[in-house]
């Protein structure tokens, strides 16, 4: 039996440190691909662009998330913005009609609209948009967001150059973060700027998120509208274009400033959500994995994710299994000669396994660990400082993401939907 778990253990621990080596590989080989521009930047043409910005309930951070839309540096007749009102019970439908009635220029006209709708879902609002756009390109903006004056161009710029890239991801950071919690996503969220980079060069981003990733309108033209994706759309809608293989790029100083759970509770919700997408919609689109001809998608990003779930959870259970063991063994050994004992009579090894290879492996993890978190914020920031966020992040996440992947893939077994929020 426990030959059998040694060989789960050592396959699983070769297993994520070839995942890992292979995004230092990747971008060892592609880091001069790899720019951060500063200042303006000029396109040959502007094309059309529509952003909606689904709400719900949404009063308190909609307005800030509409002004970063106003000043973006794009031409106002090229700029659509749709505001789509998806049923609040709040003030949010007020401060969109008052958004529409300022923008109103000298001939009546405005590059605002407003709709507004009974509650459906996110997916719903967006669709409700796609239907009365007419730009050559889409996109969408939480309205818990905001974006840097240039993101859009930026992204555009990709587009000009690249000819067959049907979608451009952004880089995602935390907007002013208050909470310990928040200070460990700030960290998580610049190493998945390095991440979301690496994915791009394979040919492998497996979600486009929804605070703006900009689309050639011919994606929904060709493979229609999002669909409600076990509440992971922008995740669903990634697997479709990577499955009719088109292509998805990632323009990684285009910032986008999103508010992110303030509790570990809601950051909990959030992430079984995530993770509960991630594996739905993998078992939805299960038959093209491991298939050559989808790329390094099928054969590495989607595998990867579901390695880490899987070893993380298997690792986190043989660790609680081995501690409970101890701990009986010691209480036994308490019945029977009474409490004279020691933590290292007891040859307890706070790995778990006895072996050197296994704690230079975990230290070799954690470096290269280390070194993306550094790339990543480089990305995002341009230096790297050493900051007590590190700190946060390696407690939040060490301690706390086990849990929300166990119940993520127990909602799966039960058929248990998680909530949004």
């Amino acid at each position: 039996m426990f030959l059998i778990l040694d060989t789960i253990f050592y396959v699983l621990i070769f297993l994520i440190v070839y995942i890992q080596v292979f995004f230092l590989f990747t971008f060892l080989e592609n880091k001069k691909n790899i720019v951060r521009r500063e200042g303006n930047i000029k396109l040959n043409r502007y094309p059309s662009v529509t952003i909606t910005v689904p709400c719900w309930n949404e009063e308190k951070t909609v307005s800030k998330t509409i002004f970063s839309l106003l000043n973006l540096n794009y031409p106002k007749d090229k700029l659509k913005i749709f505001l789509v009102d998806d049923g609040s019970t709040d003030n949010t439908w007020n401060i969109l009609k008052k958004f529409e009635k300022s923008q109103l220029n000298a001939t009546g006209s405005t590059n605002i609209r407003i709709f507004q709708k009974e509650n459906g879902g996110k997916y719903t609002a967006i669709n409700l948009s796609l239907k009365n756009t007419q730009t050559e390109f889409v996109g969408c903006l939480d309205a818990d967001s905001s974006v840097h004056p240039e993101a859009l161009i930026r992204i555009m710029s990709f587009f000009e150059k690249d000819i067959d890239a049907m979608a451009v991801v952004g880089s995602m950071t935390v907007d002013s973060p208050k909470t310990f919690v928040q200070y460990a996503q700030t960290i998580e969220y610049q190493m998945s700027v390095f991440f979301k980079k690496m994915f791009a060069f394979m040919g492998a981003i497996h979600v486009t998120p929804g605070p703006f990733t900009i689309f050639r309108k011919k994606v929904f033209d060709d493979l229609g509208e999002y669909v409600h994706a076990h509440n992971t759309e922008d995740m669903e809608i990634a697997y479709r274009m990577q499955k009719k293989f088109y292509k998805i790029e990632h323009c990684n100083d285009a910032y986008i400033y999103t508010n992110t759970p303030p509790t570990v509770e809601k950051l909990f919700k959030q992430r079984v959500r995530w993770i509960y997408g991630f594996i739905n919609n993998t078992l939805d689109y299960r038959k093209i994995l491991f298939k050559k001809k989808y790329g390094n998608f099928s054969l590495f990003t989607v595998p990867a994710g579901i390695i880490s779930i899987f070893s993380v959870s298997y690792l986190f259970g043989r660790i609680f299994y081995n501690f409970f063991d101890f701990l009986f063994l010691q209480i036994l050994k308490i019945k029977t000669i009474g409490f004279n004992f020691s933590i290292g009579a007891s040859n307890f090894d706070p790995f778990f396994i006895n072996t050197k290879s296994f704690i230079f492996i975990f230290i070799f993890l954690y470096i290269l660990l280390f070194f993306f978190i550094i790339l990543g914020q480089k990305m995002v920031e341009g230096k790297w400082n050493f900051s007590y966020k590190l700190l946060y992040f390696f407690i939040v996440f060490s301690f706390i993401s086990p849990f929300w992947l166990m119940k993520a893939i127990y909602n799966t077994a039960f058929s248990r939907v998680p909530s949004w929020r």
